[in-house]
């Protein structure tokens, strides 16, 4: 590899998000499955900063990773940009029907973010019953197989919100009764060291949401 080449990337990487989103949490895990060091930006969900708007002046959301200066937004977007340019610990198959077959589930799990904003729970559960019987009726231990791949951190990442809302509505959905593939998969998930290192605090977690939740009643009332 030519030097320049090198260089470039290794340009400092900057990643503007919230903890508590799920769309953040996905460009942390990966960051940090590859070992990548990077800033940290935290942003205020009510004063974003004027380099965020700067970066994603059409969405003017997060997440958005700075590398090199240069901007990259939507979290998916982020974390195959981040794999194709570092291909340690890779996310994304190599074989062509594999890989159509991850991003196949990827999108689909983009389908799925519509009911964990709305807490709709019965579309949830329509959702979890599709990546039981169509996704792991193999039993397989990831969504990856033996190893986490893109389509894991696109779908934990919301596994990661919706045990959260469960918490603050105290409701289980997610059990082993229903659903024991994935309730398994979950479990072996949150518990690879690198994911369970970075999983937001439980606690944490449902007194920020329910907070943002409580503001967004407030203000439609």
């Amino acid at each position: 590899m030519e030097e320049g080449a090198l260089n470039t990337k290794m340009e400092d990487l900057k990643l503007h998000g919230f903890w508590y989103s799920p769309f953040t949490m996905r460009v942390v895990w990966t960051l940090k499955l590859k070992g990548l060091p990077y800033e940290n930006i935290e942003e205020d969900r009510y004063n974003k900063s004027p380099q965020l708007l700067e970066y994603n002046p059409v969405h003017k959301k997060i997440p958005v990773l700075v590398h090199g200066g240069k901007p990259i937004c939507e979290s998916m977007i982020i974390v195959q940009y981040i794999d194709e340019l570092w291909p340690q610990n890779p996310l994304v198959p190599l074989d062509p029907y594999d890989r159509a077959q991850a991003m196949f589930w990827v999108a689909y799990s983009e389908q799925m973010i519509p009911a964990q904003k709305e807490k709709d729970v019965e579309k949830a559960l329509e959702n979890f019953k599709v990546l039981e019987h169509h996704c792991l009726a193999d039993k397989r231990k990831f969504f990856g197989g033996d190893k986490i791949n893109i389509v894991d951190i696109a779908i934990g990442s919301l596994f990661a919100f919706f045990v959260t809302i469960e918490d603050i509505k105290q409701e289980k959905v997610l059990v082993a009764e229903r659903f024991p593939l994935l309730h398994l998969w979950f479990d072996n998930f949150k518990n690879v060291s690198i994911i369970k290192e970075n999983f937001p605090d439980r606690e944490k977690m449902s007194a920020t949401i329910k907070s943002i939740m409580e503001r967004r009643r407030l203000a439609s009332s």
